[in-house]
């Protein structure tokens, strides 16, 4: 199977895991990225409104930094808000992810805009949102409440009884590239499509380090949480919805700090994700590939993105038509890990212009020529396979099953499924879909869902 373009004449095609289908051209597949790890955009100018909300909100405003203990060096860089008067402020997981997951090795500190500084406390996070909430402190008071000292009351949410209608302005605010606090004015362009989780489409550019800030209606409400923007390209950005955060601040506003690694919790959430994804997943039907002699299983796109390729009508050799779908959607665990998302893809094979012999080693070494696993290391176990010949339907398949277990998320694998069909001498199909972050049992559950969608048409 084909991951790559590739010459069907001389290269032997070949699919591995990715972080986006790569058939499609880079504008339209490459993944939503952090606010704090992406280039540089340009910062539009702002309007009197702009100004004006800035004015009003600077006061909450503050930079989150991540910071090694032992040189005190900033590690990662942040925005966030206060929500409270007594010192609570929302921003993202992934800014806050280093002191989660290591707190013995890293420590948070927040930075308002009059330059007043203090440190921070892990409440609560809700990593599958990309949501955190901290508790600020004034330097040196350990333990104590912060200072009720904002000026103006601290931001508060539109009501979800008022949504905002298309093309509503909302204004972005935080520290972009720490180079100083900011306001970008944008457009709510609705909630993007597929995307498996509720996330608003904002018109404008955000910049590395405005994670975790807030964005603002032309009353001065928080309706979304700056989140990631396209590496590909220019004013397309995403928020998370503020009802998320709503719900985090609520739950967490009264907890105890967290001083202990997070993977409890992180593992606790992830599972509650796989699950979710998992049952709406095996619960929709295939769609029809189009194959004249096989039902090939297809994902719906209702939170997948498919994108297909074919080799060019004048190709001597061996022929393919290439479907790739993936969900958009992923849930940041670390700087080096991301996972909860699924992936299927599948190759139509023809080799009638080069005969049994040659098309049966094309095909052969397509289906050897795959990547089981993703970079042995302190996340995953190296993966156990499986094969095995087995007949669904009527039609014979050969089937290679992989599992890579992770270190510190207990209980959750990654599952690739590879399958080639075997009823032809010239032409076949092989498929594979990839599971990452599920559990034992629903690992199981997407393997057989998928093997059952594939099946020989009955003659018309």
């Amino acid at each position: 199977m084909t991951g790559t373009a590739a010459c069907a004449q001389t290269a032997v095609p070949k699919t591995t895991p990715s972080a986006s289908p790569s058939p499609a051209p880079a504008s339209e597949t490459t993944p939503p990225a952090p606010l704090d790890a992406t280039a540089a955009l340009p910062l539009a100018p702002v309007s009197p409104s702009a100004q004006r909300l800035y004015e009003l909100a600077r006061g909450q405003l503050v930079q989150v930094r991540t910071l090694l203990k032992g040189q005190d060096s900033q590690a990662s860089v942040g925005s966030g808000f206060f929500v409270s008067d007594d010192g609570l402020i929302l921003t993202n997981y992934h800014v806050v992810s280093q002191l989660a997951l290591q707190p013995e090795r890293y420590r948070l500190v927040y930075t308002r805009v009059d330059g007043r500084e203090g440190s921070l406390q892990l409440l609560g996070f809700d990593a599958v949102h990309d949501l955190a909430l901290v508790k600020a402190l004034p330097a040196g008071a350990g333990k104590e409440s912060a200072p009720r000292d904002l000026p103006g009351a601290p931001l508060a949410f539109r009501p979800a009884d008022e949504p905002l209608a298309q093309g509503e302005r909302i204004y972005s605010l935080g520290n972009p590239l720490d180079v100083g606090f900011a306001v970008l004015e944008g457009t709510y362009n609705g909630l993007v499509e597929r995307s498996f989780y509720p996330s608003i489409f904002f018109g404008g550019a955000l910049n590395s380090g405005m994670s975790g800030g807030p964005a603002l209606d032309e009353q001065g409400r928080v309706v979304g949480i700056n989140v990631a923007t396209r590496r590909d390209g220019q004013q397309v950005s995403f928020l998370v919805p503020a009802r998320f955060a709503q719900a985090l601040l609520e739950r967490a506003r009264t907890a105890e700090p967290i001083t202990a690694p997070v993977y409890p919790e992180l593992t606790a959430q992830l599972f509650a994700h796989q699950e979710t994804v998992t049952q709406r997943f095996v619960s929709q039907p295939w769609r029809s590939a189009g194959h004249p002699d096989y039902r090939i299983p297809v994902p719906q796109e209702d939170f997948m993105r498919c994108w297909g390729r074919s080799t060019p009508s004048d190709t001597k050799g061996l022929e393919f038509e290439r479907s790739d779908c993936e969900m958009d959607t992923r849930v940041f665990v670390s700087g080096a890990l991301a996972t909860g998302t699924l992936g299927v893809r599948h190759e139509a094979y023809d080799g009638s212009k080069l005969g049994v012999l040659r098309f049966t080693q094309r095909y052969s070494a397509s289906f050897r020529n795959e990547n089981f696993g993703r970079r042995v290391g302190k996340e995953y176990t190296a993966p156990k396979c499986h094969e095995s010949f087995v007949e669904q339907a009527g039609l014979p398949l050969r089937a290679v099953l992989c599992m890579s277990a992770y270190k510190r998320l207990a209980g959750l694998y990654d599952l690739s499924v590879l399958v080639a069909t075997l009823d032809q001498g010239s032409a076949g199909v092989q498929g594979r879909i990839d599971a990452r972050g599920v559990s034992f049992d629903n690992a199981m559950r997407l393997a057989e869902h998928y093997l059952s969608g594939y099946a020989r048409k009955e003659a018309p």
